[in-house]
């Protein structure tokens, strides 16, 4: 059966990033509990990944050992893809990441995803904590994700073996925020996930780099675009603008230079802010799809229609937790 040009856009597999955020009054520890709930609520609903994210000294965000908590997440689940969204490579040495993803794969065979990124994470001073010369890794990024991939690879050229990850192939993507992951994921023939529900500016142009200049390679043989997209999903827009500005207020605070722990939400959180906060929301809300069911389904299409997407890595930083499943549960509905 053909799509006719006058039906809606498939809908394409979702997935799940969480960043294992901390709210207010609560905890690291609650955090954990709350985030393997999501990745078996995700399981249940038919979400493809759960991925996690690498960030470090953030106040709010909880997932700073990211192999660590991915290992607890899929003993407590037992289909859905586990990964990182990812890992910031210019922390670690490629050995290293090949070791603990090559772990996680061993666990859990055939689940395993890892996602790349060559930014730290984190603040400046934070990423000279974690004991790396900032200019030079990055420049470094190419060189060490090819590394990376040579320590999975079944045939190493390297005398340094990685016990466990050799020979396993962990998936591997790219992501990235701006035009260079998009080159880098083309020339090396990955899948390559663009940070949208964060940094959409360069988007449009990121996807069609990538699609234009990729060259088929043993581990995917066309190019696959996932997009990170924000979801606030209940019962009515008004319920959902409310929930979102929980995560209204965290992105303002980060960017404002006060980062800290997701905050409740509060009402006409937009009326509160000047313009130049709202004018940072509008543009991370293009990107986003935020009301009742119909509207959330609207929003999901019209994105989807116009990046082509192959899959959406869903974000949703609820302050309750059971308002935060529900939005991901709503979303799951409308691919029915």
């Amino acid at each position: 059966m053909t799509q006719s040009r006058h039906d809606p856009p498939i809908m394409p597999p979702f997935s799940i990033l969480d960043l294992s955020p901390i709210t207010e009054g609560s905890d690291a520890a609650q955090s954990f509990r709350n985030s393997l709930s999501l990745a078996q609520h995700g399981e249940r609903l038919g979400y493809r990944r759960y991925w996690l994210a690498e960030h470090h000294g953030m106040p709010g965000i909880a997932s700073a050992a990211t192999a660590v908590l991915l290992a607890y997440v899929g003993a407590g689940t037992s289909t859905i893809r586990i990964g990182a969204g990812g890992v910031m490579l210019p922390n670690h040495s490629p050995l290293v990441i090949a070791e603990q993803f090559g772990t996680l794969e061993s666990l859990y065979p055939g689940r395993v995803d890892l996602g790349l990124g060559r930014a730290p994470g984190s603040d400046q001073r934070t990423a000279r904590a974690l004991r790396r010369d900032l200019q030079s890794d990055a420049d470094q990024f190419p060189q060490d994700v090819v590394e990376l991939m040579d320590f999975l690879s079944k045939e190493p050229q390297q005398a340094v073996r990685a016990v466990p990850g050799m020979g396993l192939e962990v998936p591997i993507w790219i992501l990235g925020s701006s035009t260079f992951g998009a080159q880098l994921a083309a020339h090396l023939g990955l899948p390559y996930a663009f940070a949208s529900h964060f940094a959409p500016q360069q988007m449009m142009q990121a996807i069609h780099i990538y699609r234009e200049t990729f060259k088929p390679s043993k581990q995917l043989a066309k190019p696959y675009v996932m997009l990170g997209f924000n979801v606030f999903a209940a019962e009515t827009d008004e319920e959902a603008v409310f929930r979102s500005s929980s995560w209204q207020q965290a992105f303002v605070n980060l960017r404002s230079g006060r980062p800290g722990r997701l905050p409740p939400p509060v009402e006409n959180y937009r009326g509160r802010i000047g313009p130049a906060e709202n004018a940072l929301l509008d543009s991370v809300l293009s990107c986003a799809a935020v009301g009742s069911p119909d509207t959330v389904r609207a929003g999901v299409q019209a994105f989807v229609e116009r990046t082509g997407a192959d899959e959406l890595m869903i974000t949703s930083q609820v302050f309750d937790h059971q308002a935060r499943l529900k939005s991901y549960e709503i979303l799951a509905g409308l691919r029915d």
